[in-house]
């Protein structure tokens, strides 16, 4: 690449930069989420705002001829992956208690219940008839494909945004939020396990014919092999590794070291065809020392400069890619949209309620669970853009889950911000409480609006 390839590139990336940081500003001191401010970000520099009112300035930022249209969105989409990586990263090194025995039962309550009832309901309200499913069906014209869509798309929790969310707010160290992210993990394998099905079914006439079932199972079975040797199994690994005296890299940097381990989880991953984001997730978690903790003070101070620099520069641009892709237009159609949010969060709210009830939560407790796992966000658009793309759903569709995904994890932060500025507990169980983390550049109180706390963004 050239001098002046490299300059437009970097320029694209510094407008990024600017918008998100400001919008994102401006949305915390509205008392929004901020990463809703950075969604809207990109939405603002997309082609349905940027490119229609000021087309000049739109096609010198994504298809300068110098540059070139395909190689700006290939660079882009790259820092899209770091960014969500990282994110999970970080994430993963954070979480407390995941799977561990004093949230076992309450998670096989939730991943029972709460997240299969209202895909089963969703499943049956369809095959009956008392779901129209023509208006959601694609291009290629399956309706059980949209159907299984419209399933997932109801269950699916965001990992991604409730991380962010967790970190915003200085409470991603809590039980509350190993809870949550515990269960998230789990339930969305077995979904994106469905959204295979539903690929598959637009592009074969027969289950039978092309073995979909079998080939369907034998990628779950590779996924939680992955999964349970991540958490069982690598901990020890890199514990051992950790502490071994030719760990010549380690003794260089630990901050590199991190970041191999990083890169190393996602290279497999990628290789066994097992989803990235749950391998950097589970990176972080086995460079803390997984199920047994203890090793995350060995990392410390790598782990906060990676988390520091990340949450100014890649997850923050992460977020604005996400607003970017959205598409608008006369496909947009409003009755749908308030139809999906609002019977879908009903049924999840009420799913997730009943789960949380029959693991001994209560009151508080059940409605903060609830919420928080209603929030859709960066799934809830990865799974409509990969049915859209392959013809599975209407546009019409697709735009109504993008937008349900970014309202849903927008009603989770505001509840979660007013539950902590009251004062109250996320879990009654919970005793460790809220307290600012590394990771977290903006005060916990300014976040939930304290005047007397001075403004540092990130």
């Amino acid at each position: 690449m050239t001098e002046k390839e490299i300059g437009l590139l970097i320029l694209t990336f510094g407008v990024f930069l600017c918008f998100v940081h400001i919008l994102g500003y401006v949305f915390e001191r509205l008392r929004q989420p901020r990463l809703v401010g950075e969604i809207v970000s990109g939405i603002l520099l997309g082609p349905f705002v940027l490119k229609k009112f000021a087309p000049q300035v739109s096609d010198f930022l994504f298809a300068n001829p110098a540059l070139g249209e395909d190689r700006t969105k290939a660079i882009l989409g790259f820092i899209y992956w770091l960014g969500i990586l990282l994110l999970m990263f970080i994430s993963g090194s954070q979480v407390k208690r995941l799977l561990s025995k004093d949230n076992r039962r309450e998670t096989a309550w939730i991943l029972g219940i709460g997240t299969p009832l209202p895909f089963l309901i969703v499943m049956i309200l369809g095959v009956s008839g008392v779901i129209s499913i023509g208006p959601l069906v694609g291009v290629q014209g399956v309706e059980m494909s949209a159907l299984l869509v419209l399933a997932s798309a109801v269950a699916v929790t965001s990992i991604p945004v409730i991380s962010r969310i967790f970190n915003d707010l200085g409470i991603l160290h809590t039980r509350f939020a190993s809870l949550i992210l515990g269960s998230a993990v789990l339930e969305d394998i077995a979904l994106w396990g469905v959204l295979a099905v539903a690929t598959a079914l637009t592009r074969q006439t027969s289950l039978a014919d092309q073995n979909i079932v079998g080939s369907t199972a034998q990628h779950l079975i590779i996924t939680f092999a992955f999964m349970g040797a991540a958490i069982f199994i690598m901990p020890s690994v890199l514990r051992t590794l950790g502490r071994s005296r030719w760990n010549i890299l380690l003794r260089a940097s630990r901050l590199a070291y991190a970041i191999i381990v990083l890169f190393a989880y996602v290279g497999a991953a990628a290789y066994f065809e097992v989803n990235l984001v749950f391998s950097a997730f589970l990176a972080g978690f086995g460079l803390s020392g997984g199920i047994a903790g203890g090793e995350r003070e060995h990392f410390s101070e790598a782990l906060d400069a990676i988390g520091k620099f990340s949450y100014g520069i890649f997850i923050p641009v992460y977020f604005a890619l996400v607003g970017n892709r959205l598409v608008f237009g006369r496909d947009f159609s409003p009755s749908m949209l308030v139809a999906f949010l609002v019977g879908s969060t009903l049924l999840s709210l009420i799913s997730v309620g009943l789960a949380a009830k029959l693991a001994g939560f209560r009151r508080l407790d059940i409605l903060n669970l609830a919420i928080t796992t209603n929030a859709r966000g960066g799934p809830g658009i990865v799974l409509a853009s990969v049915a859209f793309d392959a013809g599975i759903i209407s546009a019409a569709f697709y735009t109504t889950l993008v937008l349900t995904a970014i309202i849903t994890s927008q009603m989770a932060g505001l509840w979660l911000r007013y539950v902590l500025s009251r004062g109250w507990p996320l879990l009654s169980t919970d005793e460790e409480g809220v307290a600012e983390q590394p990771f977290a550049t903006t005060p916990v109180r300014e976040l939930l609006g304290s005047p007397k706390s001075p403004s540092t963004g990130f």
